[in-house]
C-alpha cells in the first residue's frame, strides 16, 4: 500500500515502554522485550524502560512523568486494556489523553478479530497525544502487540511524530 505522505528517511524516534503487570519480571516480559526489539529494529531508540502495577495512580503518574520528558516522543504501554476487574489502564490513560486517535483501536480491533474472531471486541487498546507525546496502549499478550507493533505503530510512527512536532 502506498503511502499519501512519504516519510523522511532517517528520522529516529525515542521511546519509552511501560509494561502493566502485577506479575512480570524484566526476565519474564516478552511483550515488552517484543516492543524494544521491534522498535530498534526499526531503528528507533528506547529512552526508559519500566514495569509498573496495574493501579490507576502508578499509570497516571508514569504517563505525567515521562510527559514531561524533553528527549521522548513515544510512550508505549501493554498490559491492563481487557476488561477484567484489574485491567484499568484503559481507565487511567484515556482520562489524560488531549488528542485521541480513534483510528487506533479500531484498526486494532478490526487486525485482531481476523486472527482471534469475536474475542477482540475485549480489547480497549487506544492511543492518543498527552503533553506531545504519542501515548499507545496494547493488550499485554505477545501476539497482540506484535499486531500492533508491525501493522500500525511501526508504520506510522514517523509520520505521528512529526504531526506532533508539528
Amino acid at each position: 500500500m502506498t503511502k499519501p505522505h512519504p516519510d523522511a528517511p532517517g528520522i529516529a524516534v525515542n521511546c519509552a515502554v511501560v509494561t502493566v503487570s502485577d506479575t512480570r519480571s524484566p526476565e519474564t516480559d516478552k511483550s515488552g522485550q517484543l516492543i524494544q526489539e521491534l522498535l530498534v529494529a526499526a531503528n528507533h531508540a528506547i529512552a526508559a524502560y519500566k514495569i509498573i502495577k496495574d493501579e490507576p495512580t502508578q499509570i497516571q503518574e508514569q504517563i505525567e512523568q515521562l510527559g514531561q520528558a524533553a528527549n521522548l516522543d513515544v510512550v508505549i504501554f501493554n498490559g491492563g486494556t481487557g476488561i477484567a476487574p484489574r485491567d484499568t489502564t484503559y481507565d487511567a490513560i484515556e482520562k489524560l489523553l488531549e488528542k485521541t486517535l480513534p483510528g487506533f483501536g479500531e484498526l486494532f480491533r478490526f487486525l485482531s478479530y481476523q486472527e482471534i474472531g469475536s474475542r477482540a471486541i475485549a480489547s480497549r487498546a487506544v492511543a492518543g497525544v498527552y503533553q506531545n507525546k504519542l501515548i499507545f496502549s496494547l493488550p499485554g499478550s505477545s501476539n497482540a502487540v506484535r499486531l500492533g507493533m508491525e501493522k500500525l505503530i511501526v508504520p506510522e510512527l514517523v509520520h505521528l511524530v512529526s504531526q506532533v512536532r508539528g
